[in-house]
């Protein structure tokens, strides 16, 4: 107190105070002036179109077994990036070697050295899936057609496993949860023919069936390979077989044979990949053979966009859930290509070398901005994707509506004409192929007739040549 007293006497201070009384005062005229913490442009979202494509490893998780095995499928875990959970087995017909482990595992993100659990099937595991509404919960689809169903908060052994009486007699290929009020019911097929629906609490037999048939026969036809479910179409689903055929369905089909609603036809081998666009539910993708086709659900005949044909047979592919436009496959030479179709569609936007060896299987995380793709001896690399591939740029939503729509009106004008073009060939064998008898006329007058006309000329030619020459010698 003493000191500052001093100091307010002291003629310096003065001065000082003084000179710095008008800067404070111009200062604080500004400021009242121009807000310098305004923030101009929060309102735009980041662009992210500025960035080149790019994605990189973030962690590699191998096969802990000796005689390593293919990552089958892979689910991540619901409510984060935390974990996922990996079905080892090998698909190849008697090619397993006696003694071969069955587990599969559950990994920690962070932690690529040990599993953080490990899941024993009593047969390999084909596919796996977490319950979105619980993420204790997940069930697996075995080699033996059997359903298996684990907590993992109570261990590595399977809760319930579906009679095996009752199961598929193929291998289950494919499982999906169903939005529910319980959120215990599933669906699965498998390539012996049969959709079956199952209640997790209840496994000893499945709730409904359905039999893909097309043909209306005792025999099932196709082999389902794939599936695919819309939450927000609770009664609509689809199905991928190894015949190249997908089927539309519907649950709620007062008969077994009006649940089959539509098929479309396209690819030369097993439809190994299924997905509806998070976006737009009415287009989906499908991968098979060597090609990935996006189709619309009102046209039948054709896809209204498809990749080139490439080298190497395409094993897997999913939609982006970040971007409507951004969708990726895995091919059996190692590589992951990634299309983005508001930057190129006659090419993938990036191509990258995950491994040397055949890539089974790959799955996208809900933010879209990590992705693990499975390899033939068991090794699932983690890659985190930039920016550009995971976020939505501005006006994308518009741009893919109207890509869409005008794709789609080009194939229906092209199918339009296609068909027209054979009616009028069809018309045309149709006559080329009718008789003369179809015509009312006999062959054999017309012979007679054609005849008479040719000696009748023949006569009225020589009268001719008579006149004329008795008028010259006149």
């Amino acid at each position: 107190m003493r000191f500052r007293k001093k100091v307010e006497k002291d003629e310096v201070y003065i001065q000082a105070i003084q000179q710095l009384g008008s800067v404070m005062e111009h200062t604080i005229k500004q400021n009242n002036a121009v807000d310098i913490y305004e923030e101009y442009f929060d309102d735009m979202a980041e662009d992210g179109s500025v960035e080149p494509p790019s994605a990189k490893t973030i962690n590699v998780f191998r096969d802990p077994n000796d005689h390593k095995r293919s990552a089958a499928n892979i689910s991540w875990y619901p409510d984060n990036a935390q974990k996922l959970a990996v079905a080892y087995s090998i698909l190849e017909f008697q090619r397993s070697p006696p003694g071969m482990c069955m587990d599969s595992y559950i990994w920690d993100v962070e932690s690529p050295n040990k599993p953080d659990m490990t899941l024993k099937p009593i047969s390999p595991l084909v596919c796996i899936e977490y319950n979105p509404k619980d993420p204790h919960c997940l069930v697996g689809g075995q080699y033996n057609g059997q359903l298996a169903f684990w907590d993992t908060r109570k261990g590595s052994q399977p809760i319930e496993v579906s009679a095996i009486s009752n199961s598929h007699s193929d291998p289950l290929y494919k499982c999906i949860f169903l939005t529910s009020k319980t959120g215990t019911e599933c669906f699965t097929t498998s390539t012996d023919g049969q959709v079956l629906w199952w209640d997790i609490r209840k496994m000893a037999e499945p709730t409904e069936t359905l039999i893909l048939d097309l043909a209306k026969g005792d025999k099932p036809t196709l082999g389902g390979i794939s599936l695919e479910y819309e939450p927000t179409m609770p009664t609509k689903f689809m199905v991928g077989t190894e015949q190249g055929v997908v089927i539309s369905c519907n649950r709620k089909a007062k008969t077994p044979a009006d649940r089959i609603v539509a098929n479309f036809s396209g690819h030369y081998g097993p439809v190994y990949a299924l997905q509806r666009n998070p976006f737009f539910p009415k287009n989906f993708l499908t991968v098979g053979d060597w090609t990935a086709r996006i189709w619309s659900e009102d046209l039948r005949e054709s896809s209204i966009m498809w990749t080139k044909f490439h080298r190497s047979y395409l094993t897997d592919g999913c939609w982006s859930p970040a971007r409507p436009a951004v969708f990726f496959t895995t091919r059996m030479d190692g590589c992951l290509d990634v299309w983005d179709y508001m930057f190129k569609q006659n090419d993938p936007t990036l191509s990258l070398q995950v491994c040397d060896e055949a890539l089974n299987c790959l799955r996208i995380q809900d933010s879209g901005s990590l992705l693990a793709c499975g390899s033939h001896s068991g090794n699932v690399t983690l890659l985190e994707l930039s920016q550009s591939l995971s976020q939505q740029q501005r006006n994308e939503k518009a741009s893919v509506t109207q890509i869409f729509e005008r794709e789609t009106k080009r194939e229906k004008i092209l199918e339009s004409r296609y068909r027209e073009m054979k009616l009028k060939e069809r018309a045309k064998s149709q006559q080329e192929e009718r008789s003369p008898e179809e015509d009312g006329e006999n062959p054999e007058e017309l012979v007679a007739e054609a005849d008479k006309n040719f000696w009748f000329t023949v006569e009225q030619e020589k009268i001719g040549i008579e006149k004329k020459e008795k008028a010259a010698e006149q």
